[in-house]
């Protein structure tokens, strides 16, 4: 069994890591669960259909794998996916996908960061963004970009416990903290 398979999220991930390993298809399956992932990011309906206790298990088993087979991803994916469809842990497949991306990081010996930005990182902006973390940090860092429209400016980097919080938003709120102060 491999590290970091603690949890539900956790135990399903090393499973697949296991499998693709197996398989030969770790940067697949990989490939994957980013695209995935970024569809139920992006996605309300989605993320319901994850969620819905309403919706019968081979619904929700069926529309995954129409989605997976209209992306066209490896068979490996479409099975587990299938499976956690069936054993009714779609819920938890974010968290999943979260887990084998930290798992297949640590075993080629990387940090994972998770970047959350106001709008897109443009590719210079993500090269000199993982270049200065790699840099921080002493090895070679994953970077899971995020967008949150919602921080209006800056970044909020989180690499393993640590966190730096650059954004507009918290940087505003500390402003009216001083202020408050003041008066």
């Amino acid at each position: 069994m491999t590290a970091q398979s603690t949890g539900l999220a956790g135990r399903y991930a090393s499973a697949l890591f296991d499998l693709a390993d197996a398989e030969k298809a770790l940067d697949a399956v990989a490939d994957d669960l980013a695209v995935l992932g970024a569809m139920i990011d992006g996605s309300d309906d989605l993320r319901r259909l994850l969620r819905s206790p309403v919706i019968s298990r081979d619904e929700q088993e069926a529309a995954m794998l129409a989605i997976i087979d209209k992306a066209g991803m490896n068979k490996l994916t479409r099975n587990f996916t299938g499976v956690i469809a069936q054993n009714r842990r779609l819920f938890a497949f974010p968290d999943m996908i979260g887990a084998y991306q930290a798992i297949l990081a640590s075993h080629r010996g990387e940090t994972t960061a998770e970047v959350v930005s106001a709008k897109e990182l443009t590719d210079k902006q993500m090269s000199a963004l993982t270049d200065a973390l790699k840099k921080a940090v002493g090895t070679k860092v994953s970077v899971d970009a995020k967008v949150d429209p919602g921080l209006l400016g800056g970044l909020i980097v989180k690499v393993g416990s640590q966190m730096v919080d650059s954004s507009l938003n918290t940087k505003l709120q500390q402003l009216r903290l001083a202020m408050k102060g003041v008066g």
